[in-house]
């Protein structure tokens, strides 16, 4: 099976493209192969629970749906840790899911290490 890595920049304020990306990193995980997710920039507001509760994208779902599955999957999730810390967000309220808050230099290694990159 093949790695994939996820690279989710897109914020609340569209969630119907973010929650796409969440949708097809699960279906990824759900066909077998490894996923790996980076949210930065705005994308790490994806990660406040009150966001991910009222996130619903037009035909891709509720994003909370899709990051639960993704974490009980055993997907590894990872946040930019200066944005993160630029948006107040600490992966509180987020049972289950264990995020990594790191720097620029792990999406230069998800990305080589990954066999397809998709970013939303």
């Amino acid at each position: 099976m093949s790695r994939f890595f996820f690279h989710i920049i897109t914020g609340p304020h569209d969630p119907t493209r973010a929650a796409l990306g969440l949708l097809v990193a699960r279906t990824a995980l759900e066909a077998g192969h490894d996923v790996d997710l980076f949210f930065a920039g705005d994308g790490v507001a994806n990660l406040r629970a009150a966001t991910l509760d009222a996130a619903v994208g037009i035909g891709t779902g509720s994003m909370r749906e899709h990051v639960t599955a993704l974490a009980a999957g055993g997907a590894r999730f990872y946040a930019s840790g200066q944005s993160s810390k630029a948006r107040e967000v600490t992966g509180a309220g987020l049972e289950g899911v264990s995020i990594a808050f790191s720097p620029p230099g792990v999406v230069v290694e998800l990305a080589l290490a990954a066999d397809r990159v998709l970013t939303y």
